[in-house]
């Protein structure tokens, strides 16, 4: 055995008995409040467990989740960890998504949340150590019911064999709610792991192929409203005076009301609300955000990044090195703002009495919309519960410290004194803000005479996604927001580069901002590795060759960079037409190399082929870490090629997806992903995906014409 666990009753793992029969486990977050459990009585559950699975008296073993399922794979990769240490029969696996309490706190970040590539790497442990404890209790129970000792027994699939006796976990499972938790529990040696590593079918697909799954804007019950809110036109508009008489006219329409963010129309259902919404006639005191415009933005930007920031990373003396330095590369990338754009566009449901507030929602942020509703409504924040459903996606948009969308419709329902759902329409989502913002990155590299880098100056101006927020704490540090600089400060490049400095810029506007899927390494990469691969070309050095120099003595990207330039067939001849470029970036833990293969024909860029290595410590499930690389492939090609957003006069100018464009399907290139066997901790893979596609696609493409694209999206002069 490779590890051994020492349950505490009052601050680790507790068993109990529940409702139906059967075995409970229960278990805390260290670190967060204290859960207090008192000796259970028959029909009753441990109060306030953290998350638990549970063994029913059926077989069925079902686990509950702190986080949230939004597509990457949480639903099935955490239950195998749970299932791994149990040797649980993998068909009675259940999973539910757990409601939000003190207790259900991130491991790291003290909150209950999904996001920052985390769940699996932050449970590994805890969800181990539950199946782990489960699993000896049920052996003590059935040692005591064979005769014989646990030493005696074994387990597999659900079942406990002595010899020739056997017995199932579900008619032990309250034999073993009524043991005392053994003060060692032994997990297994990675060797004999029998289902982590291995690739699993998806838990939750069932339900999403046959429409059972509810998602946020699937919530139905009797005397359910639903809502539409016109919101302001530009960023930091007030409502001024609004006429609601036509809009009461539309059929079905119950109800007008003002909110804080705008109007809301209350009706039957959405198409009532919709039309009634659009008959308001409201009034707005537009504010100095009339005049926001991205072309101005963007030339604002330009000039401070020409000018000293705050430091954000030095070492030796740049503007020495680089009047020594045999060539000198200089450079200036930009990014636009991006929405984050859903397939499911934010919606939420409330419905409010006099003690109690319950809220359906596909959240990323539990713990903070249970606070932020309590405040609104004046109840404590356990009297705030939160039914987490499925989402249609989030990639960060549904994690916002504001908690905008649910705290939005729980004003609409305090003001109506209605259960409501509101929902957004694809134009609200687009224009609704909280945007992964634009940057300006402005950058000087000096080559020696043997064309490797001797000294970087890096200065990099946009917006601070964290600033203002409780996240500010963590993440501001002497005026320098660590996610606006990731990926670029603490470079492995840098690291080996004796002279250089990075700055940074935090530019403030009315504009909402907010983590994007990857956050600071969605531009970060694109920048850094072009950066990289200019130095090469300007060195005369194969860009392959050229990062192997690098990155010598940082042996995991190294061997990413490696493994997928081997599968790709790096230096191999390709079709007339076609060239390939490579990047490597480290993000959220993990490290992963794309090689993309591009043709342009008529100023259209094609993305034949991208070959992914990912080294993300220990694999759990590689069925899903290579479904998240393709993800992330076309989340990012989605920038790479097509989406950006404008504004002009204050107004978001892109409205939906014929003119905010993601990836097609047609665009969609062949993927190849290949995964680094490792037993390193585990990193994420939900982002660490997304930024190496930009970089490889741009490298490409400069290969293929000799055009430097140093903007996204990437855009050929048409033929």
């Amino acid at each position: 055995m490779s590890a051994t666990i020492h349950p505490s009753r009052r601050e680790f793992l507790r068993t109990g008995a529940v409702v139906t029969g059967g075995l409970v486990i229960a278990f805390a977050v260290p670190g967060a409040r204290r859960a207090v459990f008192a000796e259970p009585a028959r029909g009753r559950l441990p109060f306030a467990p953290n998350a638990f699975l549970r063994v029913g008296s059926d077989d069925t073993v079902t686990v509950l989740l702190s986080h949230s399922e939004m597509g990457q794979g949480v639903w099935t990769t955490l239950p195998m960890l749970i299932a791994e240490e149990l040797d649980a029969d993998w068909s009675r696996m259940r999973v539910e998504h757990a409601p939000a309490a003190p207790v259900y706190a991130h491991t790291a970040y003290r909150m209950q949340m999904t996001g920052g590539s985390s769940s699996t790497w932050s449970e590994f442990d805890r969800y181990r150590q539950a199946g782990a404890l489960a699993r000896a209790l049920l052996v003590q129970a059935a040692a005591q019911r064979f005769g014989v000792s646990p030493a005696e027994c074994r387990t597999e699939n659900g079942v406990v064999i002595a010899g020739s006796k056997r017995e199932r976990y579900g008619a032990l499972a309250d034999a073993a709610a009524g043991l005392a938790a053994p003060k060692m529990v032994p997990l297994k040696d990675p060797k004999d792991w029998k289902l982590i590593g291995k690739p699993t079918r998806r838990l939750d697909t069932p339900e999403k192929i046959t429409g059972r799954a509810t998602f946020g804007i699937d919530v139905r019950f009797d005397g359910l409203l639903t809502a539409v809110v016109a919101r302001a036109p530009v960023f930091g508009a007030k409502v001024k005076s609004f006429d609601a008489a036509k809009a009461k006219a539309v059929p079905g329409v119950r109800a007008v009301v003002e909110v804080p963010t705008g109007v809301a129309v209350l009706a039957d259902h959405f198409w009532a609300a919709k039309l009634g919404r659009d008959a308001l006639a409201v009034e707005w005191d537009l504010g100095p955000g009339a005049s926001l415009d991205s072309t101005a933005l963007r030339e604002e930007f330009q000039r401070l990044a020409g000018t000293r920031g705050t430091p954000a990373g030095r070492a030796g003396d740049t503007g020495a090195a680089l009047k020594k330095a045999a060539k000198t590369v200089e450079a200036e990338y930009y990014v636009p703002y991006l929405a984050h754009a859903m397939m499911e566009p934010p919606n939420c449901t409330v419905r409010l009495g006099a003690n109690k507030c319950e809220i359906w929602s596909g959240t990323q942020f539990q713990t903070m919309d249970q606070q932020l509703a309590a405040k609104i409504t004046g109840l404590k924040p356990e009297q705030v519960e939160i039914h987490t459903t499925f989402l249609g996606g989030g990639f960060g948009r549904r994690a916002n410290p504001t908690s905008d969308f649910v705290t939005e419709a729980v004003h609409v329902a305090k003001a109506s004194g209605r259960p409501v759902k509101v929902v957004w329409t694809r134009e609200d989502d687009i224009h609704g803000g909280y945007y992964r913002p634009s940057y300006v990155h402005r950058a000087r590299i000096g080559l020696g005479a043997d064309g490797m880098p001797v000294a970087w100056e890096h200065t990099i101006a946009g917006q601070s996604i964290t600033e203002g927020t409780f996240f500010e704490a963590m993440t501001v540090k002497n005026g320098v927001d660590s996610t606006s600089v990731e990926g670029v400060a603490d470079s492995p490049y840098l690291a080996e580069i004796p002279n250089h400095r990075v700055e940074l810029h935090s530019p403030k506007t009315p504009i909402s901002v907010l983590w994007w899927r990857s956050v600071g390494h969605s531009h970060n990469a694109f920048v850094m590795e072009s950066l990289i691969d200019e130095a090469a070309h300007a060195a005369g050095a194969d860009p392959v060759a050229y990062r192997r120099k690098l990155l010598a003595k940082h042996p995991r990207p190294l061997g990413v960079l490696n493994l997928a330039a081997e599968k790709a067939g790096w230096g191999t001849p390709l079709p007339e037409g076609r060239a390939r470029g490579v990047a490597v970036h480290e993000s959220f833990g993990s490290f992963v190399s794309q090689v993309a293969e591009v043709s342009a024909d008529r100023g259209r860029i094609r993305v034949h082929r991208v070959t992914c290595a990912i080294d993300c410590g220990i694999a759990v499930n590689p069925l899903m870490i290579a479904a998240q690389m393709e993800s992330g492939i076309a989340f990012g090609l989605g920038a790479v090629l097509h989406s950006a957003l404008h504004l002009k006069e204050g107004r978001v100018q892109e409205s939906n997806f014929h003119d905010y464009q993601v990836l097609r399907l047609d665009e969609m290139p062949a993927v190849e992903v290949h995964i680094v066997p490792s037993r390193e901790k585990s990193g994420g893979v939900g982002e660490p995906g997304v930024p190496p596609i930009a970089p490889a696609v741009a490298n490409a493409v400069f290969t293929l014409t000799g055009q430097r694209l140093r903007e996204l999206p990437l855009q050929l002069p048409k033929a």
